[in-house]
């Protein structure tokens, strides 16, 4: 396997690492109403334990609120129970036919909560990312060792990845600059 080989297998697995935060963000609450704060709460449907989007339609009527209309009424009440039992901090309110999320505004202390969240979060896939790098290094150290490639190829092989792990820790930061803002604006 080609140095540049390794450093389009690590890059891939770097772009992965983002995608995951961007996802782990995008289930973070921040003040407004949005459906993919329910994407990690699983509901017993038939026995079968299934996100809440693959049993409900979820609707946002105004910012703050988030409306579950069940597909089958009797799922009503396992919805309820599932949202309770989440982390999620918020009581719904069940009319008999659809559950209504108020999101309440954040306190600062929460938000702080929030932000601290999102930087450990940020940190861990940072740490991801540079486990990636040492990875890579340790691949080509042995291709060098083993006589496939010059020294001067590791050498550059491994600047290379070290631009590559810097340009994605760059982006880490930039995305969680980013989500700071908006919880600490909302």
């Amino acid at each position: 396997m080609s140095v540049k080989e390794q450093l389009k297998s690590h890059e891939e697995r770097m772009k992965k690492a983002i995608e995951v935060l961007r996802r782990e963000y995008s289930t973070m609450r921040a003040g407004r109403a949005n459906p993919s704060i329910l994407d990690k709460i699983t509901v017993d449907y038939y026995g079968a334990p299934t996100p809440i989007n693959q049993t409900a339609n979820i609707s946002v009527p105004d910012p703050r609120t988030l409306l579950i209309a069940p597909w089958d009424k009797s799922n009503l009440k396992a919805i309820e129970k599932a949202i309770l039992k989440s982390d999620l901090g918020m009581t719904p309110n069940n009319d008999g036919t659809v559950i209504r999320l108020t999101v309440p505004q954040l306190t600062q202390e929460r938000r702080k909560e929030l932000v601290r969240a999102a930087q450990k979060k940020a940190e861990e896939t940072r740490v991801a990312v540079r486990n990636l790098r040492r990875d890579g290094n340790d691949v080509i150290k042995k291709l060098e060792k083993d006589k496939q490639i010059t020294e001067d190829e590791a050498k550059k092989g491994q600047e290379e990845m070290q631009k590559l792990t810097d340009r994605y820790v760059k982006e880490i930061d930039g995305i969680l600059a980013g989500k700071e803002k908006e919880i600490m604006e909302v």
